[in-house]
C-alpha cells in the first residue's frame, strides 16, 4: 500500500476540540464506510509520526474526509487541526480494514454504538445509508460527556426517517434531556425494534474500555457475537 499525497481543501470545526478535514487525494481508489487511513507527518530533520484516523464520509471520487479529535499533548492531531492550512499537504495510505465496514447489500437492521469520537466511522455508515436506495433501519446510540462534545450535532438532528438516534450524556446533559446521566448500561442498548432475534448487525466504536463493555452487554442481551463488530482506540 503506497503513501499518497493529500491536499487540504476545507476545515469544518465540529466542536472546540474536533475538526473535520477535507482532502483531495490524487489516485484515491475509493473506500467503504468504516475503513480508516494512516496519516504520516515528516519533519525537516527526517523525524516522522504516524497515526490512524477513520474516514468520516462515504467514497466520493478523489475527495476524503477525516474528523480528528485533538489530543492536547499529541504529536499529530494538534498539527492537523490547528497548524495545517488550506492548500498544504500530508501523506496518507489506505483504505485500511475490511471487517468493520457496512455496505448497502446487507439487509439486516443496523445498531451503531459510539463513544466520543468513535462516532466518526459510524457517521460514515449513516451517511452511506442516506445515499443508498435501500433504506435499511438504523439505530445510533451515542455516548458523550456533555452537549458541547457532540460531534456532528446539527447533522444528527436532521437525519432522514429510518435512522433513530439516542444519546447518553455521561457527565452533563442539556435541559431538554430527560434520560439518566451516566455511563452506558444494558438497558440503554435494549430496544423492542432491535431485539437479538431480528439479527441486527452491531458496530461499536470508541475507547477500549467503552467498546469492551458495550460488546459484553450486547452478548448478555442475546446478540450473536459474530454479528458484533468492534473498532477501538486509545493513547499511543
Amino acid at each position: 500500500m503506497e503513501w499518497l499525497v493529500a491536499t487540504l481543501v476545507e476545515k469544518i470545526f465540529e466542536t472546540n476540540t474536533a475538526c473535520t478535514l477535507i482532502y483531495d487525494v490524487e489516485g484515491w481508489a475509493g473506500h467503504q464506510p468504516g475503513q480508516h487511513v494512516d496519516v504520516r507527518l515528516t519533519a525537516e530533520d527526517g523525524y516522522s509520526a504516524q497515526r490512524s484516523y477513520s474516514l468520516a464520509q462515504p467514497s466520493d471520487g478523489d475527495r476524503i474526509a477525516l474528523t480528528v479529535q485533538t489530543v492536547a499533548d499529541g504529536e499529530v492531531s494538534p498539527y492537523l487541526t490547528s497548524t495545517l492550512e488550506i492548500g498544504e499537504q500530508i501523506e496518507l495510505r489506505g483504505p485500511i480494514g475490511g471487517w468493520f465496514v457496512w455496505n448497502e447489500t446487507r439487509q439486516s437492521p443496523v445498531l451503531l454504538i459510539a463513544g466520543g469520537s468513535g462516532i466518526v466511522p459510524l457517521m460514515a455508515m449513516t451517511r452511506a445509508r442516506s445515499r443508498s436506495a435501500r433504506k435499511t433501519p438504523f439505530r445510533l446510540i451515542y455516548s458523550v460527556r456533555s452537549p458541547v462534545d457532540l460531534i456532528y450535532a446539527r447533522e444528527l438532528r436532521s437525519l432522514p426517517e429510518g435512522v433513530d438516534v439516542d444519546y447518553r450524556f455521561t457527565r452533563e446533559a442539556p435541559p431538554e434531556y430527560d434520560g439518566r446521566v451516566g455511563r452506558l448500561t444494558a438497558q440503554d442498548l435494549a430496544s423492542d425494534k432491535w431485539q437479538p432475534d431480528s439479527s441486527p448487525d452491531c458496530f461499536v466504536c470508541g475507547p477500549t474500555g467503552f467498546v469492551e463493555s458495550a460488546a459484553d452487554m450486547l452478548v448478555e442481551l442475546g446478540h450473536a457475537p459474530y454479528r458484533i463488530r468492534t473498532e477501538r482506540f486509545g493513547t499511543t
